[in-house]
């Protein structure tokens, strides 16, 4: 499927960025591609370029492109995905989506590209190749192993490199680690104000928000629930990628001495009702999570956060401070912080959770910080490639 949506009135001008990303839903890497559409100068003309190998989610990153009034297509792009790389047939894949992507890109006449994600960075090499200048990428992810190795080489393609925390920072491997800078993701303060804590009920509330993948932790949460009387109540938001490793989360709480005490709501158009219901908010991330954009939403709401301890999660929750923390895939671990809190935690941790949103995790921040991201675009386009820093 191939499809171009531009605004009315830009019908024809040639983008000055074009991003090119490798979902089409609303989660974090979605999220943060709008906050950084929202981020560029009004003289700077943006153009999104979607993968055509996933659905496009309804009600998803299309719906908020359009509202913002960016173009956006649709096209074969060259995403990492790993069921193409367990095969002969998906590399060749890759392979032809590189060509074509080279020739889009050559007939796009954009000069600078973004690659919204890691997954993205086979088109750094390519979009260098079409005279492209500068590639940026936003590394969301942590690297490691093999694949790391191979992202640190493709990465070499890239003038610049915006990391997400700084976990993410010290994975990135090459050149391109010595060419990058952390800014720490930002989400919207909603409009109403922080709603104070469940009354009238004796249970605490938790609530998780993520993903239905395997390493996002469901597993341990739900080992950690089943490991005695039930801690409180439980919701469960969320929904199977659309692509990688799923886990049956209604079937995983059906098995459950107490199913009763857990809700799974699925899909939902925004967390922060689920969120305002609930005590803490739960991140029990088998491998560590790269940033943790729920956390900090959890904070926006005064909500305290139980994560696991890794990743970028340790850079946001301070333990007994604005939540509590436990080691990877330790459910024991997790049931002993679940079986120590108490709503008067919940008060004092939620309260200090919100002020540090405020310090750190709000979008003039977000702004201020991209603005020495798009300061070179903003000389003369001749000068871009030679003089691009972050």
């Amino acid at each position: 499927m191939k499809r171009s949506v531009r605004h009315p009135g830009r019908t024809g001008v040639t983008p000055t960025v074009v991003f090119l990303h490798s979902s089409t839903e609303l989660y974090g890497s979605d999220r943060m591609l709008l906050n950084v559409l929202d981020t560029l100068p009004p003289a700077l003309t943006p153009e999104v370029w979607l993968p055509h190998d996933v659905p496009l989610a309804e009600h998803g990153l299309v719906a908020q492109l359009d509202a913002r009034g960016i173009s956006w297509r649709v096209e074969q792009l060259p995403v990492l995905r790993r069921r193409y790389l367990k095969s002969p047939l998906g590399l060749l894949r890759l392979i032809a989506r590189s060509f074509t992507l080279f020739a889009l890109l050559r007939r796009s006449g954009a000069p600078a590209v973004y690659l919204a994600t890691s997954a993205l960075l086979v088109a750094g090499p390519v979009a260098r190749l079409a005279g492209c200048a500068p590639v940026l990428v936003h590394v969301q992810e942590i690297w490691s192993g093999v694949e790391g190795q191979v992202l640190g080489l493709l990465g070499r393609s890239a003038h610049a490199a915006i990391c997400i925390s700084t976990a993410v920072s010290e994975s990135v491997r090459g050149p391109l680690g010595r060419r990058s800078r952390v800014i720490v993701n930002a989400v919207e303060d909603p409009p109403l104000p922080p709603v104070p804590l469940p009354a009238g009920e004796a249970r605490l509330r938790y609530v998780m928000a993520s993903r239905w993948n395997a390493w996002k932790g469901h597993g341990t949460l739900l080992a950690a629930w089943n490991d005695g009387p039930p801690p409180g109540l439980l919701t469960i938001l969320g929904g199977p990628p659309p692509a990688g490793e799923s886990v049956d989360v209604p079937a995983m709480v059906g098995g459950l001495l107490a199913p009763e005490s857990v809700e799974v709501r699925g899909e939902v158009a925004s967390t922060t009702p689920a969120i305002d219901e609930s005590d803490f908010l739960v991140v029990p991330s088998d491998s560590p999570e790269p940033f943790g954009l729920v956390a900090i939403e959890a904070f926006s709401r005064g909500r305290a956060v139980v994560g696991s301890d890794g990743g970028g999660l340790r850079d946001i929750v301070e333990d007994g401070v604005t939540g509590r923390l436990f080691p990877l895939g330790d459910a024991r671990a997790l049931r002993r912080v679940l079986d120590s809190l108490s709503r008067e935690d919940a008060r004092t941790m939620g309260r200090r959770a919100r002020e540090e949103f405020e310090r750190r995790y709000s979008l003039n921040r977000y702004r201020e910080d991209f603005e020495a991201v798009w300061r070179p675009l903003l000389r003369e386009s001749g000068q871009a490639e030679r003089r691009y820093s972050v």
